[in-house]
């Protein structure tokens, strides 16, 4: 919105064509959702207190966990709420890219919302129950890879990019929806299995976004895209802005969410984030470089397959209790190691992803 208004205040004052860059409105992005989450967050951490929206802990899980409960919950809303009125305000609002993303991400969020709130304010252990939340998730993954694939507008935004190597793109044709559908279903999963202890999630959440947002903003350039010799798609750098608000308003929420954490954000936030970082892979068509820079929640989605699957084949267990987190917390390590250790492998995942911007 301020973006559009800006275009009209150029006539009186040439200055104001300063927020045209799309720099300055992914720098303002960030400031605008991290402005929100400090200003709103600790009266929206009260009224969670209030209403008794509190954590329910598992009775198997680490005994330093049993503190938690109680704690408040659902603040993935604050992230959302943040940015959601942070693209709106600095981004280019005609542009499909940015509807595209912003809309996954609030779908997803609004199937987060449901499973919390029947299970935190309704009281019922269910939540959503397990089929619908999936069929709610694939409904919304399949028609936003139906309407990417409709709307393309070359074969460049369908084609997959293998990372390392300048001259290979698979053309997938129709297969551009089976990806898209596991990338967006995949990832959010995946982030919400991390989403496990004080701060695990969100940061390495924040690192991916904000390197996404790279791959967005020279892949929308024409001569940093000519010159990396990626692809160029127009108007694709516009989501930038989302990306920033999605670092700015995951560091303000970090600010609540650090170890020992006020609030935690829910299958309202962790979805939506998960997801979030899925299409905007997708619109930028960096799929396999998520799954490199995203190593952590690969992992530990992983790690909980790999449970599941021994247990019923072999009645034994790999590791001693799954996502990874938590086993290494039952091997003795105390969860702040385990979170700053996770964070500090996601740096050098996020290094290696954006080092395939040069390497090939």
């Amino acid at each position: 919105m301020l973006y559009h208004l800006s275009q009209y205040l150029v006539d009186l004052h040439s200055g104001f064509n300063v927020f045209q860059y799309l720099t300055l409105r992914a720098i303002l992005g960030v400031l605008t959702a991290l402005l929100i989450c400090f200003l709103v967050g600790p009266e929206m951490i009260r009224r969670l207190g209030r209403y008794q929206i509190g954590q329910t802990v598992r009775n198997d899980g680490p005994e330093s966990h049993l503190t938690k409960a109680g704690t408040p919950t659902m603040g993935g809303a604050l992230i959302l709420v943040a940015i959601a009125i942070s693209t709106l305000f600095w981004s280019d609002l005609g542009n499909r890219y940015v509807w595209m993303v912003l809309a996954v991400t609030l779908l997803f969020g609004a199937i987060g919302w449901v499973d919390d709130y029947r299970k935190l304010v309704l009281r019922d252990s269910r939540g959503l129950p397990a089929r619908w939340k999936y069929f709610w998730q694939s409904l919304v993954g399949l028609v936003a890879a139906v309407i990417l694939l409709k709307t393309a507008g070359s074969p460049l935004e369908t084609q997959l990019i293998v990372p390392f190597f300048k001259d290979v793109a698979i053309d997938l044709g129709w297969m551009f929806v089976p990806l898209v559908y596991f990338v967006i279903v995949g990832s959010s999963n995946a982030v919400n299995l991390t989403d496990g202890l004080d701060g695990l999630a969100i940061l390495p959440t924040v690192m991916v976004a904000g390197a996404l947002g790279i791959f967005v903003y020279v892949t929308g350039h024409v001569k940093f895209a000519g010159y990396l010799q990626i692809p160029y798609l127009h108007g694709v750098g516009e989501v930038v802005v989302f990306c920033g608000a999605m670092v700015g308003a995951g560091l303000g929420f970090l600010w609540f969410n650090a170890y020992p954490a006020q609030v935690f954000m829910g299958d309202v936030g962790a979805l939506a984030l998960g997801a979030a970082l899925g299409i905007v892979a997708v619109v930028v068509r960096q799929e396999l470089v998520l799954f490199i820079m995203g190593g952590v929640f690969v992992v530990e989605t992983v790690s909980v397959i790999l449970q599941v699957a021994s247990y019923k084949l072999t009645g034994r267990r790999i590791f001693r209790m799954a996502p990874l987190h938590h086993h290494f917390e039952l091997k003795g390590w105390p969860e702040p190691r385990v979170i700053v250790r996770f964070w500090i492998i996601t740096v050098i995942l996020v290094l290696v992803g954006l080092a395939t911007l040069k390497i090939r």
